[in-house]
Formats: structure tokens, sequence, C-alpha cells
């Protein structure tokens, strides 16, 4: 799917899409946007459980140069899942759910990347925020060489409260940060956990790294002091896929 068709624009338009039930990634609105269409665009997103994010009108103009009237849409080429239903399905079937989030990995190269590394690793749910995650696009979907259809990816509007909601099911948050002397290897990843990898520039949210019940670092012996949040993903996930073998 390339970027001009999962690319809709214009009030009426994107109202009509969201009332025939298409799915979205995201839905950009013009900051003070005014007028019946827009406020009839609001209603609608409301009706449907959809949230807009407001932007400045320099964003839009550099998605597209056509006449946006103020909304651009990128249509989501998967459904997204519910985390609640799919950590309620491992439990079920007596699975301990692993659950890698992504705290604001905005590169939709590396986020295809960890999508397809976690269908590898048996990850039950890849999880991110409304706001300050990759677009799942088609490099996106590219990138994970089929696994965005295969992993369940699950939207979160607050994600303090919804990891604070999964601490209390059950899982263990497991920051992944080079500000600890623990390492990977010393924390319990086979039991039902959530991963938690933080943007390259900026690192794990402090509010969220201040929830996690362990903070584990990859060890390192080069001169470079950080990986790749795709690869540190992955080797994460393999030291739980070690543990989960083992514990069999």
């Amino acid at each position: 799917m390339n970027k001009q068709k999962d690319m809709i624009f214009g009030l009426r338009p994107v109202i009509e899409a969201i009332e025939t039930g298409k799915t979205f990634d995201k839905i950009f609105v013009q900051k003070g946007l005014q007028g019946e269409l827009a406020t009839e665009l609001r209603q609608v997103a409301r009706t449907h459980g959809l949230s807009l994010l407001s932007v400045p009108a320099e964003k839009l103009n550099r998605l597209t140069r056509k006449n946006h009237q103020g909304v651009v849409a990128f249509i989501s080429p998967i459904e997204f899942a519910d985390i609640d239903h799919i950590i309620d399905q491992c439990f079920a079937a007596g699975r301990n759910p692993l659950i890698v989030y992504l705290d604001r990995v905005t590169d939709v190269r590396n986020f295809g990347a960890i999508v397809r590394t976690a269908e590898g690793a048996g990850a039950d749910a890849v999880m991110v925020p409304l706001k300050g995650a990759a677009q799942i696009s088609g490099d996106a979907m590219k990138t994970s060489a089929g696994a965005l259809s295969l992993v369940p990816v699950c939207r979160t509007t607050n994600p303090v409260a919804q990891l604070k909601n999964l601490q209390q099911s059950g899982l263990t948050l497991v920051a992944c940060t080079e500000k600890t002397t623990q390492t990977i290897y010393e924390v319990p990843l086979h039991e039902p956990v959530v991963i938690i990898m933080g943007a390259e520039d900026s690192g794990i949210d402090p509010a969220i790294l201040q929830l996690c019940d362990y903070r584990a670092a990859i060890p390192m012996r080069g001169r470079i002091g950080s990986l790749n949040v795709a690869t540190a993903t992955g080797i994460i996930l393999y030291e739980a896929l070690r543990q989960r073998l083992q514990a069999k």
C-alpha cells in the first residue's frame, strides 16, 4: 500500500470514511479548525471511538500540497487489537503473556523490524501509544516481512494508565534501559511480562520508567554506548524466549 493510497484528506471524505467503518492509523486535524463540517467530523469521530490528533497547519501542508481543508487521515493496513482481550486469552490458554511496549518509537522501519522479531520470538502483542508512534504504512508492512499481519498491534491513549492496569493484572513491567547496573540476564522474563523499549533520542518516558518493576540493561563491551532500538528489542526478546524454553 503506497502513501497516496493510504492517505485521504478533506473534511467530507474523512467523515465518509469514518462512517463506512474504515480502520484509521491516524487522523490529523488542524489546530483551531472551525466550521459546521469540522464540528460534524468531531462528532462522528467521537461516535466511532476515534481520536483526532491536533496539529499545526504546517504539518498538514508537509503531508500534502492539495486542498486538505484542515484534515489528513491515514487508513491503517491492519486491524488494531484489544490488549486486555489478548492478556485474557493468554491466561486462559495457560500461557505467560509476552508483550512489547514501544514508547514513542517513531521510525517506521525500526517499528517493522521490531514486529518481525517479536513474531519470531513468540511475542503475544506489540503495544504503542496513539500519539508519538510510528505510522503503520506500506514501509512498515514491508520491513515487517508480513509479521504485521500476524502479531496483534494494540494502541493506548493513556500509556501510564494502561501499563498500571497490566501490572495489576499480574504482568511484570521491565524497562530496557542503560540507566541501571542490572542486566537483562538477571530479570525474570519468563514470567508474564511487558518489555518496554524507549525512543532512541529520548529513551523511556520518566513517568513510565518510575512504574517499572525492573530496569534491565544490555551489557556493552564496545566504545559505542547504545544500540539501535530494533536491535536492542531483538536481544531482550530472545533472552525472554531463552528463559521461557528453560522454564518448560
